[in-house]
């Protein structure tokens, strides 16, 4: 019988089985699927002020209440939408939270029906469409904003999106790979 060796992993996931496979099989994946993207980029936003873990144990409860992120459904939420998402438990009931996740499903729409493309395009486009390979070998060397991020974060908020600042967009830049901060320990670092 062999012993087979723990995976090595980013120090920040270790706290909970639900951290870690987060961390294996989504953050700093590169994606390009653009419903993904905007589900992600809400889900951040939603983030703000609390902690990741908050979020990540909502993600399934997010996805059902604002109808698996169909963004023209959720564009145009109502009052009742709004009412009907205060009183959901399975999402983090913030008013302003809500509301930005309505007016960003507006902004997204306009990028897509805009000569962006998709927003795939318009997002990854701040780094030239391939990800950008920092190689950390500490957690505490790993940045909270770049200028990269605050770039992205002004053009996000100059088309009309909310709660997406410098802070809580590099969060989204990690966890859709456009950065990869996986310290060059861990073992997702080459996958």
């Amino acid at each position: 019988m062999t012993d087979r060796m723990p995976r090595e992993r980013c120090p920040w996931c270790l706290k909970d089985e639900v951290y870690m496979a987060y961390h294996d099989e989504v953050w700093g994946h590169p994606e390009h699927d653009d419903r993904k993207l905007f589900a992600k980029l809400i889900l951040d936003g939603a983030q703000a002020g609390l902690s990741w873990y908050t979020i990540l144990i909502r993600t399934e409860g997010y996805a059902r209440a604002f109808h698996d992120w169909d963004a023209e459904r959720i564009a145009r939420y109502g009052r009742k939408d709004v009412e009907r998402l205060m009183n959901d438990p399975g999402i983090i009931r913030n008013r302003q939270k809500i509301e930005s996740a309505i007016k960003n499903a507006q902004a997204y729409l306009r990028i897509m029906e805009g000569g962006h493309g998709s927003f795939d395009a318009f997002v990854w486009k701040h780094v030239d469409h391939q990800p950008v390979m920092n190689r950390w070998t500490s957690s505490a060397q790993v940045p909270v904003s770049t200028p990269v991020s605050d770039a992205l974060s002004k053009d996000l908020k100059k088309a009309g999106f909310s709660f997406v600042g410098t802070t809580i967009v590099y969060a989204y830049m990690q966890a859709i790979g456009m950065v990869n901060d996986h310290l060059l320990g861990c073992w997702r670092r080459t996958v």
